[in-house]
C-alpha cells in the first residue's frame, strides 16, 4: 500500500530534524524531503504527490505558513495540514484554515501520536490517483498496447498550428544542444524526463500524464503550467486537454476527401486532420514539394 508522501517545511532544521526522528517508525508515513519556504514547497509538489505537510506558521521568505494554506485551499486533494508553533495563540486560525493539527513543539508526552492518528484517518480519506492500467515498464518486458487520439481542429485552430509548427521548424534547425528536463515522480523515484523524449503531455484533473514513445508517467503539474513551461521548447496546445512537442510530428496521412492528418510518434499517437486548403502551406512549412 503507497504510504503518505510527507514533506517538512520548517525554517529551523533542529525541528525538522527532530521530525525526522519522530516520525520514522511511522509506518503508514514516508518523509520526502525539508524545505524552508513555501516557494520551495509549491515547488517540491509540483513534482511530488505529497499528502501531508508539517509546516511551520512562520516561514523563510514573504509567504507564511497560513498564507501557504490559503493558496492550497483551491487545490484538489491538497495535503493534511500540520502547524507546527511555539505557543496555541495562533491555534483558531489554523483550524479555521482547515488545518488537521496544530501541534506545539517541542510536543508533550504522547502528544504527536494524536497527530499520528489523524494522520492516518485523513490517509484513509485522501485520494491516490492511480497509475494507467496499462503502463508498463520497459523491464517488464509486456508488449505495450497502441492507441490514437484524433482530434478535431476547427479553421482558426488549424491557423494558429500551422504557426506554430513553422516556428518550430524554423528554430529546430538552430536548437542548442543543451537538455533540458522534466522531473518526474515514480514509486518515490526522481526521473528526469529530457523535453526531446515527451510527445504530449495529457491533462487529467489538477494532474497531468506525461507521455514520452513508449512510457506514460502521472505527475502533480497542471497542464497550464506545463504549457507555460514547455512553449518556448516547441510545444504547443492543440487542444483543451492536450499539449504536444511539434517536433514529434511524423506523418501525414491522406484522408477521404483531399484532406490530410499528421500524426505524432509514440505507442500513443495524436492525429490532428488539415483541411485541404492548408495542405500547400504545411508542405512549404515542411519542405516538401
Amino acid at each position: 500500500m503507497a504510504k503518505l508522501k510527507t514533506l517538512l517545511l520548517h525554517p529551523d532544521p533542529e525541528v525538522r530534524s527532530g521530525l525526522r526522528k519522530a516520525l520514522a517508525g511511522v509506518g503508514f508515513m514516508q518523509v520526502l524531503g525539508e524545505a524552508v519556504s513555501a516557494f520551495e514547497a509549491l515547488e517540491m509538489l509540483e513534482a511530488i504527490r505529497y499528502g501531508a505537510f508539517f509546516l511551520g506558521v512562520d516561514l523563510e521568505g514573504e509567504v507564511s505558513g497560513f498564507e501557504l494554506a490559503q493558496m492550497l485551499a483551491g487545490r484538489k486533494d491538497r495535503p493534511a495540514l500540520v502547524f507546527i508553533a511555539a505557543d496555541e495563540s495562533r491555534a483558531y486560525s489554523a483550524i479555521e484554515l482547515g488545518a488537521t493539527d496544530y501541534l506545539l513543539w517541542p510536543p508533550a508526552g504522547g502528544r504527536l501520536d494524536k497527530t499520528v492518528d489523524r494522520l492516518r484517518e485523513f490517509k484513509s480519506r485522501f485520494r491516490e490517483i492511480p497509475e494507467p492500467s496499462d503502463w508498463s515498464s520497459p523491464e517488464s518486458g509486456e508488449q505495450a498496447r497502441e492507441e490514437t487520439l484524433q482530434l478535431p481542429l476547427g479553421d482558426e485552430e488549424q491557423d494558429v498550428f500551422l504557426s506554430a509548427l513553422k516556428q518550430a521548424w524554423d528554430v529546430s534547425r538552430t536548437r542548442s544542444p543543451k537538455i533540458e528536463k522534466l522531473a518526474v515522480n515514480q514509486d518515490g523515484r526522481m526521473m528526469l524526463v529530457p523535453y526531446n523524449q515527451i510527445v504530449f503531455v495529457e491533462a487529467f484533473e489538477d494532474y497531468s500524464y506525461v507521455h514520452t514513445a513508449n512510457q506514460k508517467f502521472l505527475t502533480s503539474y497542471r497542464l497550464k503550467h506545463l504549457e507555460e513551461r514547455l512553449k518556448p521548447h516547441r510545444f504547443f496546445r492543440v487542444h483543451r486537454k492536450y499539449l504536444v512537442n511539434l517536433d514529434m510530428v511524423t506523418e501525414i496521412a491522406s484522408l477521404p476527401g483531399s484532406n490530410f492528418m499528421l500524426r505524432t510518434a509514440g505507442r500513443t499517437r495524436i492525429e490532428l486532420p488539415i483541411g485541404r486548403r492548408r495542405i500547400v502551406e504545411l508542405k512549404q512549412i515542411l519542405g516538401l514539394k
